[in-house]
């Protein structure tokens, strides 16, 4: 189901098939707000911009416009862990975009005039973040869990210290951890080995840094000389934050840290939070908070797995006089979980919604294109549909009952609530 090969370079590739005339390419990087030192918060999102605004070979309107200008689609998000740059295009176009990634990606310049301009738009996104609460109180939340650690750093970064960078310490940045042994080049189209090959050789290889590296130490590698350690998990969880902010309804957010990508147990906290509170409008809080109550318009469960640890996390947002109500009802839904394993039915009809769920969204092959390429990056590897279902369809209700246990244990949940001014 997918190739996999090294360039000489030392980027990694991988390629999935695909019969369609639509190609979904990009380059992965093991490069995200974890991998900023204390005086570089905001770097991996500002570089990721900034990679757009010219290379030795290309400027930034000619960057702009060579996809554009065919009908596709050039875009880049950071995260805590990894950068990812992507496009979608038609297969005859090929050959203009594997080039154009390689190029943005390794051999951008960074130019003073253009990063003065960019600077400013990352602060407007910043405020437009402020004023969304749902979406910062996830920042907020994850800074509880993490505290003075770059996973529990805002990605945007501050609009104080942004100002202050200069064009040399975007190039230091990109020297030290945009190099091609830390990325990956991924492509799901119809598109041969030969072509990929053909067309990856680095623009200028002068312009990066070269090493040798392996898989089995690539995440040493990026826990130690690349990032910050994770601290221990004592004293980090636990307790009730309540903020004062300019809201009209009470925001909160509840949760632990979660498993590791890799842990056995991941998907069996996978399966529970969808059980919980996954899309569906038969999950368990929506049924409790909205269906039954009316008490909320939205609530969630939400899971994110690292490389060594994960976040998992309820939100939801209510009338500030329901907000006892609401936590009451939550928490009851969690107890019923750790209290008594799930029949074997409601086990069986979680299994199948869950799995239901996966097989739809294969189908959206943009998202494929994308985890295919972030899981090959971290992991080496990338799991087929069957393999995870096989996961899935392997856990117990005694399983589930011992992670229900562990990460909705009262004592480890931390609480963040916005309460109205």
């Amino acid at each position: 189901m997918f190739q996999s090969f090294n360039l000489d370079s030392g980027l990694r590739v991988i390629l999935a098939p695909s019969a369609t005339d639509v190609v979904y390419a990009g380059i992965a990087v093991a490069t995200g707000t974890r991998h900023e030192l204390d005086s570089e918060s905001g770097m991996a999102h500002l570089v990721e911009h900034m990679t757009f605004k010219g290379t030795q070979r290309l400027t930034s309107m000619q960057i702009l416009n060579r996809m554009e200008s065919v009908g596709g689609d050039l875009n880049a998000y950071t995260g805590k862990e990894e950068t990812i740059y992507y496009a979608t295009f038609l297969r005859q176009h090929l050959k203009r975009a594997i080039p154009l990634l390689l190029d943005i990606v390794f051999n951008s310049t960074f130019p003073q005039e253009e990063l003065d301009k960019e600077v400013e738009v990352v602060i407007d996104e910043i405020e437009s973040y402020n004023d969304s609460p749902a979406e910062l109180i996830y920042d907020d939340f994850e800074a509880l869990l993490f505290p003075d650690h770059p996973l529990g750093r805002s990605i945007l970064g501050n609009a104080d210290r942004l100002r202050q960078y200069r064009t040399s310490d975007l190039q230091a940045f990109a020297r030290r951890t945009y190099s091609p042994e830390r990325a990956v080049l991924f492509v799901k189209g119809n598109v041969t080995e030969k072509e990929v090959k053909t067309l990856s050789p680095l623009p200028r290889p002068s312009l990066v840094r070269r090493g040798v590296i392996t898989f089995e130490n690539e995440i040493a590698d990026a826990r130690s000389k690349h990032s910050t350690p994770l601290p221990t998990r004592e004293g980090q969880g636990g307790g009730s934050v309540i903020l004062k902010k300019p809201v009209h309804q009470a925001h909160v957010m509840l949760g632990s840290r979660g498993y590791a990508a890799t842990d056995p147990r991941y998907y069996g906290l996978f399966l529970l939070n969808n059980l919980l509170g996954g899309p569906a409008m038969n999950s368990r809080l929506s049924l409790a908070l909205r269906e039954r109550t009316g008490l909320v318009y939205t609530v969630e469960s939400n899971l994110t797995a690292y490389t060594d640890t994960g976040v998992w996390s309820v939100y939801f947002g209510c009338d500030a006089e329901d907000l006892k109500r609401c936590l009451r009802l939550v928490h009851r839904e969690l107890r019923r979980l750790i209290d008594r394993p799930l029949s074997p039915r409601a086990l069986n009809a979680a299994k199948q919604q869950l799995l239901g769920q996966l097989g739809i969204s294969y189908d959206h092959f943009e998202n494929v294109a994308l985890a295919m390429g972030k899981r090959y990056l971290h992991y080496h590897r990338v799991l087929t549909p069957v393999e995870i279902a096989q996961s899935i369809e392997a856990l117990t209700p005694e399983d589930l009952q011992s992670i229900a246990t562990e990460i909705f244990n009262p004592d480890r949940l931390t609480t963040l609530i916005y309460q109205p001014e």
